[in-house]
């Protein structure tokens, strides 16, 4: 029997993760990568008896290879808030799923866990982007203004770390970055011993942060701003967290932020308005390699010809 534990690599994934980890620690195999790889049970070969765990990835998109794992006799824990489709009928099949606009991964996870480590979901909450639910949590958790900043400062980073186009663009590898934090019990434990990890997370955070910022918009109304990014590896991390911001900055404008991925396809992140956090999922779908969830979503590979086609289906999407 194998434990193998797939998870997103951004923050919901790995604090998720961290949670379950600590609740019940297991020598698994870890399969996660870059935020936008949400099709990770393709990675995953398994026999009768194996356990997974499978957290923050879309069952919708995974529905093949899930059924796969399930038919081989694998015994599948999955807790995720994206698309779901229909979720199998099946015994060896433990499904969490909550698609509120409200939640994320590692809420769930927390619920499951009754609570036992809520820092770490708080801290998934503001790096998913949940500002309001985490300053909710953080108040009925009578968190100090002071800790509920070193929380969404983590959370942000954690999130931060997920995006490029591939692994060579991050600066922490997902699982690397997932043992660094199961260590500790707390979040706050991670950010005042692990001085060297927190600070290399941050610097880069706030680097890319400056340089994102800087980039006029290629395309703006009231409504909709598209940001075209330069070629480079800190354009591609900074993609999603960049779309955070502005989000947060421009509360009833949906964003889109594009970043080189090749010669022919750009990397799309997709902000939903905070005002109205719905339709980054349908905007995504209408691509091939588009998906995600209400409030945010993001496009695989767009073919550098669409870009227009993009910008068009957006301002549909948000008239």
């Amino acid at each position: 029997m194998r434990f193998i534990d797939v998870f997103n690599g951004d923050a919901d994934g790995i604090c998720a993760l961290v949670q379950l980890r600590l609740a019940e620690p297991r020598d698994s195999e870890l399969v996660t990568g870059i935020k936008r790889d949400i099709n990770l049970l393709k990675k995953v070969q398994a026999d009768v008896g194996d356990k997974l765990t499978v957290l923050d990835l879309s069952m919708e998109k995974n529905a093949a290879d899930l059924r796969r794992l399930l038919e081989a006799g694998a015994e599948v824990f999955y807790a995720d808030h994206h698309q779901s489709g229909d979720i199998p009928q099946h015994a060896g099949l433990s499904a969490h799923i909550d698609m509120a606009a409200t939640t994320c991964t590692s809420l769930i996870i927390d619920k499951y866990l009754n609570g036992q480590f809520h820092q770490w979901a708080i801290t998934a909450a503001y790096g998913d982007n949940l500002t309001a639910v985490a300053e909710q949590l953080a108040d009925e958790a009578d968190m100090t203004f002071e800790q509920r900043e070193e929380v969404k400062s983590l959370g942000v980073y954690l999130n931060y770390n997920g995006y490029g186009a591939n692994i060579d663009d991050l600066i922490f590898h997902p699982a690397e970055l997932f043992k660094q934090c199961v260590a500790y019990a707390s979040p706050f434990d991670f950010i005042h011993e692990n001085r060297a990890a927190y600070e290399k997370l941050s610097t880069g955070y706030n680097d890319d942060m400056r340089a994102g910022l800087t980039i006029a918009p290629k395309y703006q109304t009231e409504k909709l701003a598209v940001i075209c990014l330069p070629d480079e590896k800190w354009a591609r991390r900074v993609s999603g967290v960049l779309g955070n911001e502005l989000a947060n900055q421009f509360p009833d404008r949906a964003h889109a932020i594009v970043s080189v991925k090749d010669a022919d396809h750009y990397l799309v992140s997709l902000r939903a308005p905070n005002s109205n956090r719905s339709g980054a999922d349908e905007v995504a779908g209408q691509f091939p390699t588009g998906g995600g969830r209400k409030a945010a979503a993001g496009i695989n590979a767009l073919p550098i010809n669409q870009l227009d086609k993009l910008i068009d289906v957006m301002e549909k999407q948000y008239a």
